[in-house]
């Protein structure tokens, strides 16, 4: 029989389409790309010389680019090639994306089959989708190929020609990227606005109104009651928040409707004249309610979703995603397309006829039109697998933790989406209250009225439709003042109770029947009198615009078209891993670094950091995978620009199909003109930032700090947010620093005066030397490490010891005695049989014995000043076991049998943190896996990536530097250009 060579990206998907070929077929992986373009430093040295020899790209002929297979893929190329050896047909069935397309291009670059080739794409793994697969096989996709293709060379050049700048003029290991810089900007642009932010007081006023009269009893009158929000007074709009600038004035709109500020003493008055008036029903206003559902998940909302809900990072959501997608649960996770197939909306309308009944059925099918221009992506909105759906509670043996949760909300969203309207209605009510002259405001303030209008709103949900299986999250609102219940809005994010038979549980997905805001009014007529129960005055304040969270600034990547559903959770984690922000609870804060690089590559590199500019590249991309543009001309123009034009050229307008770029404005210069013309750049303004009264802050080598006119300098906590350090916190913070420390005592051995003092790294204690010859002057030179020249030798003289106080102490209460015993560490707790002494210190991982090379974990810092040497010989007698880990502990979490090996997983705690193991290979966890939640198939997708990389190389070191080093081989895995 004639075999058959599948090759799919991921060695988890293996098992269960050869499950679904059958025995003639073969399946093996690739473990993602085997390609990539070479470092430039690791090209032949034939090659680092010419053209390739600056980006491994040859800009001078068509940015042809030089491709080696990467080393840890020669091992897997090597497989790939003896299965393709005995096989009669090769399929190429990567993921139906850019991305996967390249690596299917690459493949058969590599792998130079002589059998029929034919590309094979689906975006489930199902029985049905694989077998549909087969019978729709295509040939690769050269212009997607081009368009991933152009990508990776666009972000290759601004790369390496921009990086290098940050690390002349901000600090060494910075990056610049075509998304990660803009998505950086965002945040520091944001923190910007909160940093200028000037609040704005203002008041206002909330009455306890009833339909019950004085003859009726409390509880009658209760049962009628509402609340209700001041509004005008003698017919002028109160002013709320979203009527004050950010420079806490007035808008310009507000001012010339005549909005009342509203102060303090009037708001008072006009609450204790309530109580003394009859208010009167002026008007009452019903409307119908209808609301729809929301469209099926794409991969941003799906990332924004589960941030608000499952309270998951993107980068874990896709990494959750990927393993429900391998192993069929749910379709495709990179996709930018809201469209349901008719399979899919055929599926979800029966299951909601099934578990809600026929009701809840719509007479005809919703279909969403996708928003974004460019989607392009898979071609289906994210969905639950298969011709008939899968239940949570039929998954829920199956899945657990992480993945259970995605796939409930994944299945509420896409049945939701196929149900009937929400609908009701909504009253609105209008109720005057006469103000008598004397109290109707407050003399002093000026602010007097006769009338005062209040206002509340409902809403009453007749029939709740979507709203019984899932309602959409909403992110933080600015405004907090704003009318709960309004017209319109039923937002919230939690929901509870459940579908019959949909098995769901009241989990952070919803859990079903979702509670939306339903504020019910009784029953009014116009004229009709009410009764005041309480009337309440209360002060409010503006608050600046909400810091982005990961969620939030996905959405607004999205909404500006920057970036594609497979790069969103990359460039999360690519500004965070090099420290432009931090995690501020969900909320991002960038960093002082972040501000320095936002600055540097706005002055000097406006264009690619423009979100306009930003996104028409994201759509000439587009352009060049329709096939409507070429790769190499685009890449031209956007590099050397074209007769002068640059980039105002490069990127022309999109409609137009000859030019290649969109949305450019005048004056825009290619890549390299803006690198010819940069000038100098003084780094001391760029890595500054004013805060006021001659106080500036600088980021410095070390980390920010400031520095005032006099040349003073004052650390600056790392956990202060930019928008906290404002002047009156930086006087602070110099104040801190000219404090000399609280003098403890003089050492007895030593004569030296010992201080406590706080510091940027928090509160510790030093001693103070006497001065060295040349006075007082040579002693602050030496102490302050004063500025030398380079090459110059450093200033001569002892350094004062210096100890970190322990969790336990406080700065305020530290004793002599304490400081005494942290300067001495580490403390000589004796000498074993040998003679070998044993010492007690503080480490980076906690507290501990050291014997030569053998060290033991104690359990506390106190022990390390009370541990005898009977208790440290009775540690170092026991087996050595790993740090704060008991000698007879188990596996931190048993994760089940490894479906490719058969072998039982495990979670462990190591040296450098917690790992999985199988008995014979072992991965570390990567950052953002929780060992609580992470999930039985991460561990197994790790695991099957290091066994296919085969064992580390041992590193060999020369014992001389005489002999001279053999040059490299050529590496025949090289390629150059595209045929």
């Amino acid at each position: 029989m004639p075999r058959k060579l599948v090759i799919v990206e991921s060695p988890n998907k293996v098992r269960s389409i050869a499950g679904y070929l059958g025995p003639d077929y073969d399946v093996e992986a690739s473990v993602g790309h085997i390609r990539d373009l070479a470092q430039p430093s690791e090209l032949p040295a034939e090659e680092k010389k010419g053209p390739y020899g600056r980006f491994a790209v040859d800009v001078e002929d068509g940015f042809k680019p030089y491709y080696v297979v990467n080393p840890d893929k020669k091992k897997t190329v090597t497989q790939l090639k003896k299965a393709l050896k005995e096989a009669d047909e090769l399929y190429l069935a990567t993921d139906d994306d850019r991305e996967g397309e390249a690596i299917a291009w690459h493949l058969l670059e590599v792998l130079k089959p002589k059998v029929p080739v034919k590309r094979m794409t689906f975006t489930e793994i199902t029985r049905e989708a694989v077998t549909r697969a087969l019978d729709s096989t295509r040939d690769i996709d050269s212009h997607r190929v081009d368009a991933q293709e152009t990508r990776r060379i666009l972000d290759r050049l601004v790369g390496y020609e921009v990086s290098p700048v940050l690390w002349r003029k901000v600090r060494a290991g910075l990056s610049a990227g075509r998304v990660q810089s803009v998505a950086t900007r965002l945040v520091v642009e944001r923190e910007r606005e909160r940093m200028a932010f000037v609040p704005a007081g203002y008041w206002g006023v909330e009455a306890r109104l009833s339909t019950g009269l004085s003859g009726l009893d409390a509880a009658a009158r209760a049962e009628g009651s509402f609340t209700a929000r001041l509004a005008a007074l003698d017919g002028r709009r109160v002013a709320t928040g979203r009527d004050f600038t950010d420079s806490g004035e007035l808008t310009a709109s507000a001012r010339k409707a005549s909005t009342v500020h509203l102060h303090e003493g009037a708001a008072k008055a006009i609450a204790e004249a309530v109580m003394r008036a009859v208010p009167r029903v002026a008007e009452v206003e019903e409307k119908p309610y209808k609301r729809r559902p929301a469209a099926p998940f794409t991969t941003s909302t799906l990332q924004q979703e589960a941030s608000r809900k499952l309270r998951m990072n993107p980068r874990e959501t896709m990494r959750v995603a990927q393993g429900l997608y391998e192993n069929g649960f749910i379709t495709y996770m990179r996709t930018d397309s809201t469209v349901l197939s008719g399979q899919a909306v055929a599926a979800a309308r029966a299951q909601v006829a099934e578990l809600y009944g026929p009701e809840y059925v719509p007479a005809k099918p919703r279909v969403y039109a996708t928003k974004t221009k460019g989607a392009q992506e898979a071609h289906e909105a994210i969905r639950p697998a298969g011709d008939h759906f899968r239940t949570p509670a039929q998954v829920s043996g199956e899945l657990s933790g992480a993945q259970f949760r995605l796939y409930e909300l994944i299945w509420k969203r896409t049945v939701a989406s196929q149900m009937a309207d929400a609908v009701g209605s909504t009253a609105t009510v209008r109720v005057e209250v006469p103000l008598a002259p004397a109290d109707g405001g407050s003399r002093d303030s000026g602010q007097t009225f006769s009338t005062a209008s209040f206002t509340a709103s409902g809403t009453v949900i007749t029939f709740r439709g979507f709203l019984a299986a899932y309602e959409e999250g909403r992110d933080a609102e600015r405004y907090s003042e704003a009318v709960a219940g309004s017209a319109g809005e039923a937002g919230g994010s939690g929901e509870a109770g459940g579908a019959a038979g949909a098995g769901t549980t009241g989990s952070g997905a919803g859990g079903g029947g979702a509670k939306s805001r339903e504020t019910r009014l009784p029953a009014m007529i116009a004229g009709q009198a009410l009764a005041a129960l309480g009337a309440e005055a209360a002060g409010h304040e503006t608050t600046p615009p909400p810091r982005y969270t990961e969620a939030s600034l996905v959405k607004a990547l999205e909404e500006r078209e920057i970036g594609r559903p497979s790069t969103y959770a990359a460039t999360m984690s690519t500004i965070s891993d090099r420290g432009y922000v931090d995690h501020r609870g969900q909320a991002l804060v960038p960093t002082w670094l972040a501000f320095a690089v936002t600055r540097l590559l706005e002055e000097n590199f406006a264009e690619l950091v423009d979100y306009d500019f930003t996104a028409s590249m994201e759509a000439d991309l587009d352009r060049i995978a329709a096939g409507e543009a070429d790769r190499g001309a685009w890449l031209a123009r956007f590099y050397f620009g074209a007769d002068g034009a640059g980039l105002s050229d490069a990127v022309g307008s999109v409609e137009d199909a000859g030019s290649v770029g969109g949305g450019g404005q005048d004056g825009e210069r290619s890549l390299r003109a803006m690198l010819d013309s940069l000038g100098e750049i003084d780094a001391r303004a760029v890595n500054s930032v004013p805060i006021g009264e001659g106080m500036t802050l600088r980021v410095g080598r070390y980390g920010p700090y400031l520095e005032d006119e006099e040349g003073k300098r004052a650390n600056v906590p790392a956990d202060l947010a930019p928008d906290e350090l404002t002047v009156v916190k930086a006087r602070e913070l110099f104040e801190r620093a000219a404090d000399d420390g609280r003098e403890l005592g003089t050492d007895p051995s030593t004569g030296h005066t010992i201080i406590a003092k706080d510091g940027r790294y928090g509160p510790y204690v030093t001693e103070v030397l006497p001065a060295p010859e040349g006075g007082a002057d040579a002693q602050e030179a030496t102490a302050s490490g004063a500025k030398r020249k380079r090459g110059a030798k450093k200033a001569a003289g002892p350094k004062p010891r210096t100890a970190s106080l322990l969790k336990s102490m406080d700065l305020s209460t530290v004793t002599l005695e304490q400081a005494l015993d942290l300067l001495s560490l580490p403390r000589v707790v004796g000498q074993d049989a040998e003679g070998v002494d044993i010492t007690a210190q503080n480490g980076r991982f906690g507290p501990y014995l050291k014997r030569g090379t053998d060290s033991r974990s104690l359990a506390s810092e106190e022990q390390i000043f009370t541990v005898t040497l009977e208790e440290a010989l009775a540690l170092f007698a026991q087996p050595k076991t790993r740090r704060g880990q008991a000698a007879a502990r188990g596996p931190l979490r048993e994760l089940g049998t490894d479906p490719a090996t058969g072998k039982p997983v495990v979670i462990k705690d190591g040296r450098f943190g917690p790992y999985f193991t199988d008995g014979e290979t072992n991965v570390t966890l990567r950052r953002g896996d929780d060992p609580a939640t992470v999930t039985p198939e991460r561990a197994y997708e790790l695991l099957a990536e290091k066994r296919a990389k085969g064992p580390a190389k041992k590193r060999t070191t020369r014992k001389t530097a005489t002999k001279k080093t053999t040059a490299k081989k050529k590496s025949t895995s090289a390629e150059t250009g595209r045929k």
